[in-house]
């Protein structure tokens, strides 16, 4: 399939919002338009993450990538964690998640970053799509978080 991915702005934000609700569902949250619309409205409003947007050939958004910027202090340069990603089912398998993630690869290099981060399921199939593209499991860190709700 043949793709046009663009970094998304404040006046996508209605167009992007069905796509993270659909994300949002996949990991068995219940389904709330308005929530993702008020929160992709705030990420984009805020300029506190990126997101591109894959259209295809008829301009029809069939999936995003949204990362966030941090740094790396050992390194003192940026890093990009790449938080979401989402390709609409009929789009699935046809390279999409491949160039939003190329192009997500694109803008951390333009940017200077040292590396580029994600976490994902254990069961979670795009593992292979990871790893095709070069991204290697961490064998030196364990990830913790902390709940606070």
């Amino acid at each position: 399939m043949k793709v046009n991915i663009r970094q998304a702005v404040l006046a996508d934000a209605e167009t992007v919002a069905p796509l993270f609700d659909a994300y949002r569902q996949s990991y068995k949250q219940s389904e709330d338009l308005p929530l993702a619309l008020a929160f992709v409205h705030e990420r984009l409003a805020m300029q506190d993450s990126l997101i591109m947007l894959a259209e295809d050939s008829m301009e029809v958004a069939v999936g995003f990538i949204q990362m966030y910027p941090s740094f790396s202090s050992v390194a003192a340069r940026r890093i990009w964690i790449m938080n979401d990603l989402f390709v609409t089912p009929s789009a699935r398998g046809q390279g999409v998640a491949q160039a939003l993630l190329n192009a997500a690869r694109t803008h951390a290099i333009a940017t200077g970053a040292k590396r580029m981060v994600l976490s994902t399921g254990h069961d979670n199939p795009a593992q292979k799509v990871y790893e095709s593209l070069g991204y290697q499991r961490d064998q030196y860190f364990y990830h913790y978080s902390l709940n606070l709700d």
